[in-house]
């Protein structure tokens, strides 16, 4: 019986081990970054607008463009750049999903960190402009599948996401963590970007 107590405890003490690993890295840079005066870089900040505390995201499976679901869990595990808009994809979408393809490109070495999403509203999709010029990029469908989703991206305004062409920045934990509003410039985008890939060792 004591052997057996002696066993549990140890498998605890692993798991906590393996947790803190993971998430203490991220907290830490996050704080070092954002929190802590002294610390911050100086003459840097963020060219996004931060969201504090990170909003956690709901996990859903989501219906892809092009048939079938994603996974629960594939806001996870990479940074995310989501883009939410008409699936129609005029001038202001096609402007925000070439900044983010050329901010992924540019990070270079860290671009498989990276992945970019396409939440598109209304009629979906155009198949060839999306095919050719973003073969990387995950479309799925704003359907009912995606209303919690939507329901937790933040209002600015009086402008709901869905209407609002903003990008936002979701770290591998499946927070929200930064947004940007519908022109933002793609060099402050890929500044932020790649200060977070250096300060953080996940995703």
């Amino acid at each position: 019986m004591e052997r057996n107590l002696a066993h549990d405890r140890r498998q605890r003490r692993v798991l906590l081990v393996v947790a803190a690993l993971f998430f203490v890295p991220l907290a830490v840079s996050f704080y070092l970054y954002y929190g802590h005066s002294s610390l911050h870089p100086a003459g840097t900040v963020n060219h996004g607008k931060l969201v504090d505390p990170p909003r956690p995201l709901a996990q859903l499976a989501l219906p892809l463009a092009r048939g079938g679901d994603t996974s629960p869990r594939f806001l996870l595990r990479k940074w995310t750049m989501l883009y939410v808009g008409a699936g129609v994809c005029g001038e202001r979408c096609r402007a925000a999903l070439y900044d983010t393809r050329q901010v992924r490109v540019a990070l270079n070495r860290d671009m498989g960190r990276v992945q970019r999403v396409f939440l598109a509203t209304g009629n979906c999709c155009d198949e060839a402009f999306l095919g050719t010029e973003h073969p990387d990029l995950i479309t799925v469908r704003a359907g009912a599948a995606a209303a919690p989703l939507l329901a937790q991206l933040p209002t600015y305004d009086g402008i709901a996401p869905a209407d609002a062409g903003r990008v936002y920045l979701i770290d591998p934990n499946g927070n929200l963590m930064m947004v940007y509003a519908p022109g933002a410039k793609p060099k402050g985008m890929l500044e932020d970007m790649k200060r977070l890939l250096q300060l953080s060792q996940i995703g």
